[in-house]
């Protein structure tokens, strides 16, 4: 008889432990997809904020180069990751560097251009006339290289921007673009 109330009670314990469980793990499971939603929203910085972020120069194959600040863009992914470019004044490099770099390119998180993979760090950037977007590091040497798709129907392109799309982040140069997303 007393194992029997032993057992009654140990069953009545564990079943009031369940009863506590159950509610919470439904509330967690619940938050899950806000959780996973909710993770890196985009923003594309415009005024004070771009210029707080815009360095106003930039050192690629041994020379300083000025920022263009009215060619530049940054995006924000989350609270305090970043992605910067702009377009330098290239005049004073030799013709073959001002051929492949236009600007620079940094990233304070590993990034995603056109789904290959993009470490954290500054580097130099150009726009192909053959419809490739070439990362450069600072020796020069290309890093990255992904094909641009075209947008038939921006009205008024730029030289260089930025625009927030469904999937991450259009980098344009003019009409071409790349997609940046986070990874």
């Amino acid at each position: 008889m007393l194992l029997a109330l032993a057992t009654k009670g140990t069953l009545m314990l564990n079943s009031r432990s369940h009863m506590y469980t159950a509610p919470i793990l439904l509330f967690v499971v619940c938050l899950l997809p806000l959780c996973v939603t909710a993770q890196d929203p985009v923003t594309v910085l415009t005024g004070p904020e771009l210029t707080r972020v815009v360095p106003p120069g930039f050192y690629f194959q041994g020379l300083s180069a000025a920022t263009q600040m009215r060619n530049s863009a940054a995006a924000r992914f989350g609270a305090s990751r970043y992605v910067i470019a702009a377009l330098v004044d290239t005049s004073g490099y030799a013709a073959d560097v001002r051929a492949k770099y236009e600007g620079f390119f940094i990233t304070d998180s590993a990034i995603r251009i056109n789904g290959s993979e993009l470490s954290t760090g500054a580097y130099g950037f150009g726009f192909s006339n053959d419809g490739k977007l070439n990362i450069l590091d600072l020796a020069g040497n290309v890093v990255l290289s992904v094909s641009t798709k075209k947008d038939s129907t921006m009205k008024r392109p730029r030289p260089l921007m930025m625009t927030k799309a469904a999937d991450g982040v259009r980098f344009y140069s003019g009409k071409d673009y790349a997609t940046i997303t986070s990874k």
